[in-house]
């Protein structure tokens, strides 16, 4: 009996993460569609033959399913290939998803996106598909970035107290930082450059702002872990 060859369904889906009021957030979408029709889910879309995934990430999850652009997104990386085979009760599907972080992030609403929101990592509930796993996948692989990498400047305004990067870093790795030993390493890095502008915070001392040297994603000379 000759051997009957079935393709995999490709697909595309993207972990969006943010910080909102120092806490971080991912981007789901309400599905307009069965499977799990009403359910939030990642934000994805069939790879279609003659595109690259980059090509569908960007034109029809991006553009099409939450409305922004990849210019939007400072740090975007490839993830993961998910190809657990009953992950879709359609069939067997291949997702190559990616991680993108932003900052100041803000869908906007088109006739074909679906209902985009962010919601607080840590309060996710039931998702489609495997994609609470995805998620949990996609936030340790941050954890690993931001302690490996700068990556954390894409998360961050363009100027930040040292007191918004260490919230930033204390929300995504999940447990409180010593303030003076945070301080200290991460100057010790030499990748900040203190501005000229000041942050003031009601009664409290005006705080220095900072900015990254170079807002590109590059290697840190050892581990922040």
């Amino acid at each position: 009996m000759a051997y009957v060859y079935h393709p995999p369904t490709l697909t595309v889906d993207c972990v969006i993460f943010q910080l909102i009021d120092n806490e971080l957030n991912v981007l789901l979408v309400q599905r307009t569609t069965e499977p799990f029709k009403g359910q939030w889910s990642l934000p994805g879309a069939y790879n279609a033959a003659g595109s690259t995934t980059m090509q569908a990430l960007e034109e029809r999850v991006l553009q099409a399913k939450v409305g922004l652009h990849i210019k939007d997104l400072p740090v975007i990386e490839q993830l993961y290939a998910f190809d657990t085979v009953a992950r879709d009760p359609r069939g067997h599907a291949v997702s190559i998803t990616y991680i993108a972080l932003g900052n100041g992030l803000e869908p906007k609403a088109s006739d074909s996106t679906q209902n985009p929101k962010f919601f607080p990592v840590k309060d996710l509930q039931r998702l489609a598909f495997d994609h609470e796993d995805i998620v949990a996948f996609a936030h340790e692989r941050l954890q690993s970035r931001v302690t490996s990498t700068n990556a954390i400047f894409a998360l961050l305004p363009k100027r930040f107290t040292l007191t918004g990067l260490q919230l930033a870093y204390e929300s995504i790795l999940g447990h409180k930082l010593d303030k003076r030993n945070f301080r200290k390493k991460f100057l010790s890095f030499d990748i900040l450059v203190p501005t000229s502008k000041y942050h003031q915070d009601g009664a409290h001392r005006p705080a220095l702002l900072y900015r990254f040297k170079h807002p590109e994603l590059h290697l840190l000379d050892r581990s922040f872990a």
